[in-house]
C-alpha cells in the first residue's frame, strides 16, 4: 500500500507581523478541509512582532512550529534550518505574505505523489494566471538577470527559478539543502542547480500569483549580491551524489 502523503510546509517569515496571521490562518484551513497530516514550521525573524503573532497561535495549535530569532540570517538559511527539522513524506516552503495560495499546492501533489522528486510552482508558464504583476522596472530587471542567471547555470529549461512555491520528498529535501550554502535570495537558483546537477525528476506546475508590492531587495546591493551568488553557485563543485 502507498504511503499517504503528510506535509511540512515552511514559511519564512521575515517582519511578517501585519499577515502572517492570515497566511498561517489559511494554510490550517487548508489542509484540514482536506483532511491532511501536516505541521507548519515559521522560521521567523526580525522584531516587529511576528514571533509573538506566532507563538500565540502555536499555542493553540501543536501542528505549527516556531522557530528562529531577531536576527536576520537571510532566506536560505531560515528554510536549511526548517528542513533539517521537518518530518513529514512532502517538504515544501511558500511565502509568508500569502503570494501564491495555499491551495495551489492541490496542482503539485498529483506529481509528487506519482514519483517526481520536486515540483515547482511556476509564474513563467503558458497556464500561470499574475492576479497582480510587479512595477515594470522589476519585470524589465528581472528579465535581464534571468538571462545572465540560465548563462551560468545552465537552468534554461526552468523559466522561473524565483517562485516562492516548492515541494520536494522529503530525502531529496533534506539531500539538497544539507548541501545548500547560499542565504540570501539565490537559494533557490542553487538548490534547483544542485537537483539538476544530481539528476532530480523536476515537475513545474502554473501557478495563480499577485505581488504584494513589498520588496525587500536592494536594488543594486542586493543585485550584485545575487551575481556574486550566482557565480558561487556556478564554480561550486558540490554535487548530490547520494541521491
Amino acid at each position: 500500500m502507498a504511503t499517504k502523503l503528510s506535509v511540512s510546509l515552511i514559511l519564512p517569515a521575515y517582519n511578517e507581523a501585519a499577515r502572517i496571521g492570515q497566511t498561517l490562518e489559511e494554510a490550517v484551513r487548508y489542509f484540514e478541509s482536506r483532511q491532511m497530516d501536516y505541521e507548519i514550521l515559521v522560521a521567523a525573524e526580525g522584531d516587529d512582532g511576528t514571533h509573538e503573532v506566532v507563538a500565540g497561535m502555536a499555542g493553540l495549535n501543536p501542528r505549527l512550529r516556531l522557530m528562529g530569532g531577531k536576527e536576520r540570517r537571510g532566506k536560505g538559511q531560515a528554510i536549511r534550518g526548517a528542513v533539517a527539522m521537518a518530518e513529514k513524506t512532502i517538504v515544501g516552503f511558500a511565502d509568508a505574505d500569502n503570494k501564491t495560495p495555499i491551495d495551489e499546492l492541490d496542482k503539485l501533489l498529483p506529481l509528487l505523489e506519482a514519483g517526481y522528486d520536486l515540483v515547482i510552482g511556476s509564474r513563467a508558464m503558458g497556464k500561470s494566471t499574475i492576479e497582480r504583476s510587479q512595477p515594470l522596472y522589476r519585470r524589465i530587471g528581472s528579465k535581464g538577470f534571468r538571462v545572465f542567471m540560465h548563462l551560468a547555470t545552465g537552468l534554461s529549461h526552468i523559466p522561473d527559478t524565483q517562485c516562492g512555491f516548492k515541494f520536494f520528498q522529503r530525502a531529496v529535501a533534506k539531500d539538497l539543502f544539507a548541501r545548500q550554502r547560499i542565504d540570501g535570495y539565490m537559494f533557490d537558483v542553487e538548490i534547483l542547480y544542485l537537483a539538476h546537477r544530481a539528476g532530480c525528476k523536476l515537475g513545474q506546475v502554473p501557478i495563480r500569483w499577485r505581488d504584494d508590492g513589498d520588496s525587500r531587495l536592494q536594488l543594486v546591493a542586493g543585485n550584485l549580491r545575487n551575481v556574486r551568488d550566482v557565480l558561487s553557485i556556478r564554480f561550486s563543485r558540490r554535487t548530490c551524489a547520494s541521491l
